[in-house]
C-alpha cells in the first residue's frame, strides 16, 4: 500500500522504523509538526520522526494543523492528497484530523493508541494503567473517527503489568508492540484480511498528568502509593514535602506492617536497618529505594539518609 505516516515523537518514529524495515509498503509521505526550539541554547530541533524521514529520503510535511481554511492547513492538506496515500497511520501526530479528511485515504486513517480500548482512551494510558492497578494492557489498532479514540478496532496485542513495572518500561515493551502491531494491520489491511470491530465494554479515561498530580497521599494505602509512584516514573516523578523540601521518590517497595515496629502517623518515618519506610494510611509502609533533593540527581536512599540523618525521624506529606 501507499502510506503517508504522521507522528513527531521518538515513539511515532520507532513505529515508522518498523514499517521501514518491514519494506512491505511504500511510504509515499511523512506528516509532522514544525522544529522546536529545546536546550539550554533554545535551539531549533527536528521531531524524531522527521530526522528519520529525512534519513530514509521520504519527503515531509511539517505543520501544526490540518484544518481547511487556515493557510497552513490548507497546504498540508494539498500535499496530502497529492500523495493519493491508501492509509495514513497515526502515532502521536499532535494535530486534529478534521472529519474531512477522514475519507481521503480508502482505508481511511489509523492510529495506534497504547491501552486496551475502550479502556484509557486519552492522553496518559500507560500512566493510568499503572495507577489504577490494571494487570494487563496493551496496544490498539483503530480506525480514527471525530470522537477521542472512540473508532472500530483493527487489531490488539495484550502486555502484562506487575508490581514493579514502571510506566517508562511498560512504555518501552509497548513502543516495541506497537510497531510491530502497526506492521501487522497494515499487511492485513492490504490482504483484507481485517475487519474494523466496534468498541465494546465501558470506556476509561486517562486525562493528561500534571506535576501536581504526582504528590503522594501519605494517608493512602502502600499499595496505592507504589503504584502511583510507578506511575509517574521517571517523569513528572512523583513527590512528597519533607517540611520546606521538595522530595522525589523512585523505586517503592511495599512493606508489612508486621516488620515495622512500634506506632506513627501516616507519613512519618520508621528505620529498618539502613532503609528508611514510610507509614502509610492502611498501617502498612512503603520504602523508597531512590529518593532526589532538589537540585540534585536521585541518589540510593540509603546514601541520602546518612548525609540526612535527621530524616530518619522525619514527618512527610
Amino acid at each position: 500500500m501507499r502510506l503517508v505516516f504522521a507522528g513527531t515523537p521518538l515513539p511515532a518514529a520507532l513505529c515508522l522504523q518498523a514499517l521501514l524495515e518491514q519494506q512491505q509498503h511504500e511510504i509515499v509521505g511523512v506528516m509532522t509538526r514544525p522544529d522546536a526550539r529545546r536546550g539550554r541554547g533554545r535551539t531549533l530541533h527536528p521531531s524524531p520522526v522527521k530526522e528519520l524521514a529525512l534519513q530514509a529520503g521520504i519527503p515531509v510535511v511539517e505543520t501544526t494543523t490540518l484544518r481547511a481554511g487556515d493557510p497552513a492547513g490548507d497546504a498540508a492538506r494539498a500535499q496530502l492528497q497529492a500523495w493519493q496515500p491508501d492509509c495514513v497511520p497515526v502515532v502521536a501526530f499532535g494535530a486534529l484530523i478534521p472529519k474531512d479528511l477522514l475519507s481521503i485515504a480508502p482505508h481511511g486513517f489509523v492510529n495506534v493508541h497504547f491501552s486496551l480500548l475502550p479502556r484509557w482512551r486519552g492522553a496518559a494510558p500507560v500512566q493510568a494503567a499503572i495507577a489504577a492497578g490494571d494487570s494487563t494492557t496493551g496496544v490498539t489498532t483503530f480506525r480514527i473517527d471525530e470522537g477521542l479514540d472512540t473508532g472500530d478496532v483493527l487489531l490488539t496485542t495484550s502486555v502484562p503489568i506487575d508490581d514493579t513495572t514502571t510506566a517508562e518500561a511498560l512504555f518501552h515493551t509497548l513502543v516495541a508492540r506497537g510497531g510491530r502491531l502497526l506492521c501487522e494491520t497494515m499487511d492485513q489491511l492490504a490482504a483484507g484480511s481485517v475487519v474494523a470491530q466496534p468498541q465494546t465494554g465501558e470506556p476509561t479515561y486517562a486525562a493528561k498528568f500534571t506535576a501536581a498530580d504526582a504528590q503522594v497521599d501519605v494517608t493512602a494505602s502502600a499499595t496505592a502509593i507504589s503504584r502511583q509512584v510507578r506511575a509517574f516514573t521517571p517523569s513528572p516523578g512523583a513527590w512528597l514535602m519533607w517540611d520546606d523540601m521538595r522530595l522525589k521518590v523512585a523505586d517503592p517497595q511495599v512493606v508489612a506492617a508486621a516488620e515495622m515496629a512500634g506506632t506513627g502517623a501516616p507519613g512519618s518515618i520508621v528505620m529498618l536497618g539502613e532503609k528508611p519506610v514510610m507509614r502509610c494510611g492502611d498501617g502498612n509502609g512503603i520504602a523508597f529505594g531512590r529518593l532526589q533533593p532538589p537540585g540534585k540527581p536521585m541518589m540510593e536512599a540509603a546514601a541520602f539518609v546518612r548525609g540526612r540523618r535527621e530524616f530518619e525521624r522525619a514527618q512527610l506529606s
